[in-house]
Order: structure tokens, then C-alpha cells, then sequence
């Protein structure tokens, strides 16, 4: 960890407050969204800075998530700083207007209090929704607490408005575990953050006119955003997005290493985030708020002379395939957990993008996929013990019972 460079306060918040707090202080020129559990706090405290005169931002209360990603996405597009916040059904509903955004390379930043889907009805937290929307073409990080959460959204907007990137970000924040949850957070000036994050730089393009004019719909400067495309062309612009998600790689990367050099604080490379992993044997892949449960386990683990560790996934688009390989490749046998499923499919998302990432490997590890978390259900220590002493068993005789397993389910 660095040594921090700028004065900074510690704050009680829960993982909505800091939110709201990170994106206020991001000099969010509109904020458009609609109320929905776990992800009402962040719009109700944001409305309190502008009732309170503390921000200029431009707050528009819409009448559903659908318009509010389409007031964010209006927004952006006409060279605005864009927020919105979202969970649950509500970013199902914003579905369509979620692929117009990354289309549009409109670079609106959505924090995603993650919360599980309907039927039946639960209000709890799991990765349904933001995984459903993986391949939407927005950019995605998952994190661990809400230190991370209000670092990250400082962290989002310069990501997503690089001029080579340019494409949409969601910061997924587990529902209730981090969304509700008091924890002490060192934020820093307003002034700091605002220079750190600077001023939106628009890429330049040419017009029908032949002008060289800022990417922004400007009625001097005419210019059309997601016209109708034939086939001809539609091809084109979609591969130029996947350009865009491959650079995004290395300005995450930039940027994590920038912030680290201002606070002190990092996440792994920004990419991917490890704990006691180097000389593991064993090891379990995860995203989110578990990796603070499973630090204390490995840690218990270690003092037992079993060499367990931990890898987290904190960009999980673009997909660090690489930095996985890398970092697991020595590894025997690992434990893949997905808070969500992929119904029909074999394994989680989680699951099929890690083993995929690690099959041309000469020499990979045992990988086994366990769901779990579904809805809220807790994840004990006792629980995810079990998984490490799986993994042990399977170091040991080379074999697997089930690939696919599901940990915490009632009998």
C-alpha cells in the first residue's frame, strides 16, 4: 500500500452514503434516477445536496428507471457529466437503453446496488441483475466494501470518459452486506477529487461538414448518434466498441495506480485483487463483500500450514484473461463462487469466463463452480470452510464428484 500524499477525514457511511458522497464530490453536472431498494439511499442523499445548495448538479426524478437511464444517456450526449443508480428489477427495466448508452459511447457512470431478481419477490442481495447485463458493453467493477465503492466511483469517471475508452461504467455494490452497512471510509477534500477527476474531455470527430468538432450533439455542429445502421455497417461499430473495452484495460490499470499514489489505498492491480495467493495450492475465485470472510479463513488456514489463498475479480468487464492466467496458472485446484446462475447453462458466469480464460493453459488447475448467496442467504464462515476443505480433497486424490455444486442450499 502507498503512502497517502493528501489529508483525509474518516467518515462513518454506509456503502449508499458513500456513494452519493463520491459522486457529488465528482462534480456530477445531472443526476437522473428513480428510487429502488437497496439503491434509494444514494438518490435520497444526493437529493439532499442539491436541496441543500451543496452541488449544481441538474437532479431529475423520473418515472421509472427506464427514463432514467435515458435522461443519464441524453445527458452524456450532450457533453454532461452523468449519474444514475440503480438495483434489482430496475435495472432490468433500464435493459434496452443499456446497450443505446455503450452504442451511443456515452460514458454515464451507474453505481448497481446488486440485489436479486423476481419471482418470488426478495429484496436481498445477490449478482442476478448486473450479470444479466454483462454483455451490454458497459465496463463493470465489483467491490469489496464501502471504502472501495466511494474510490471507485471517484475512480469510474475518469475511466469511462478517457477519450479512448469513452463507454459506460457500473459499480456493483452487494445489496444490505455493503449497501446498508456503517463502516469508517476516509474520503477526501472536495477539491481533490474534483482535480483528480478534472473536467470531461470530449473525443474529437469529423462531420458531414468536414469540421473537427467535439463527439457531443451541439446544434452548431450537427452530427448523428445511433442513426439506423445496415448491415454494411453495424458490424463496424460494434467491434469498435470491443476496441474500446480492450484499452479500457490499461486506463483502469493507470488510474488505480494514480489514485494509490494520491490516498495510499489500491485494489490489486485494479484489475484483479489477491490475497495470500503467491505460494497457494489452493485458492478461491470470488467478487464482492465475501472476500473479507474469506481473508479471515485463509488466514485460519495458514496458521494450520495450508496454503490457501484468494483471488477477487474486481473488473469483470473488460475480462482480465490475462492477469487470471497469471495469477493461477501454479495454483492445483480452485473454487469458483458466482452469487448468481446462469439458468440452463453449465456453471455460473463467473465460472464459465474464468475456466474458459484458463483452458489453453498447458498446465491449469481443478476448477469446481460453486452458486451460492442466492437471495441474501448468508455465507458463514462454517459454509465456506467447506469449500477449502473440498479443494483440499481434490488436490489429494485428482478427482471431482460434481463440477457444478451448490453451497448453503437446504436439503
Amino acid at each position: 500500500m502507498a503512502q497517502e500524499k493528501v489529508k483525509q477525514e474518516t467518515l462513518a457511511l454506509n456503502g449508499d452514503e458513500a456513494v452519493a458522497l463520491a459522486a457529488k464530490q465528482s462534480d456530477v453536472d445531472v443526476v437522473a434516477a428513480y428510487p429502488i431498494t437497496p439503491q434509494t439511499i444514494i438518490v435520497e442523499k444526493f437529493s439532499e445536496y442539491v436541496a441543500n445548495g451543496e452541488v449544481k448538479t441538474e437532479f431529475v426524478c423520473t418515472e421509472s428507471e427506464h427514463s432514467a437511464i435515458t435522461a443519464s444517456l441524453a445527458a452524456s450526449v450532450t457533453g454532461a457529466r452523468a449519474f444514475t443508480a440503480s438495483a434489482s428489477a430496475g435495472l432490468a427495466l433500464m435493459h434496452e437503453i443499456l446497450f443505446v448508452t455503450s452504442g451511443s459511447r456515452a460514458p454515464v457512470v451507474m453505481a448497481v446496488a446488486n440485489r436479486a431478481l423476481s419471482s418470488p419477490i426478495n429484496i436481498h442481495g445477490d449478482h442476478s441483475d448486473s450479470m444479466a447485463e454483462r454483455d451490454s458493453g458497459w465496463l463493470h467493477i465489483y467491490v469489496e466494501n464501502a471504502q472501495e465503492v466511494y474510490d471507485s466511483i471517484i475512480q469510474a469517471f475518469r475511466i469511462a470518459e478517457d477519450p479512448e475508452v469513452s463507454l459506460p461504467i457500473m459499480v456493483g455494490l452487494d445489496g444490505f452486506t455493503i449497501s446498508h452497512t456503517l463502516e469508517n471510509v476516509k474520503v477526501l477534500s472536495d477539491e481533490t477529487v474534483k482535480q483528480f477527476v478534472g473536467e470531461r474531455i470530449l473525443p474529437r470527430v469529423i462531420t458531414h461538414e468536414g469540421k473537427t468538432v467535439p463527439f457531443k450533439l451541439d446544434p452548431d455542429n450537427p452530427m448523428t448518434m445511433g442513426p439506423n445502421v445496415s448491415p454494411a455497417f453495424y458490424f463496424e461499430f460494434k467491434r469498435q466498441q470491443e476496441e474500446a473495452m480492450k484499452k479500457a484495460i490499461n486506463q483502469i490499470q493507470k488510474i488505480n495506480i494514480e489514485y494509490a499514489a494520491l490516498t495510499g489505498r489500491s485494489y490489486g492491480d485494479g484489475l484483479i485483487d489477491t490475497y495470500q495467493l503467491t505460494d497457494a495450492e489452493i485458492a478461491v475465485v470470488v467478487v464482492g463483500s465475501t472476500t473479507g470472510t474469506l481473508k479471515v479463513l485463509v488466514d485460519e488456514l495458514r496458521n494450520e500450514g495450508i496454503k490457501a489463498g484468494i483471488l477477487r475479480i474486481r473488473t469483470f468487464r473488460p475480462f482480465p484473461v490475462e492477469q487470471l492466467q497469471n495469477a493461477l496458472k501454479h495454483l492445483k485446484a480452485i473454487a469458483i463462487m458466482d452469487k448468481s446462475m446462469s439458468f440452463g447453462g453449465f456453471g455460473g458466469p463467473i465460472f464459465t469466463e474464468v475456466r474458459n480464460a484458463l483452458f489453453d493453459l498447458k498446465q491449469r488447475p481443478i476448477i469446481i463452480n460453486y452458486i451460492f448467496g442466492l437471495g441474501g442467504r448468508d455465507s458463514n464462515p462454517i459454509g465456506l470452510r467447506k469449500v477449502f476443505e473440498d479443494l483440499q480433497q481434490v488436490t489429494k486424490t485428482g478427482q471431482i464428484d460434481d463440477t457444478v455444486q451448490y453451497l448453503g442450499l437446504k436439503a
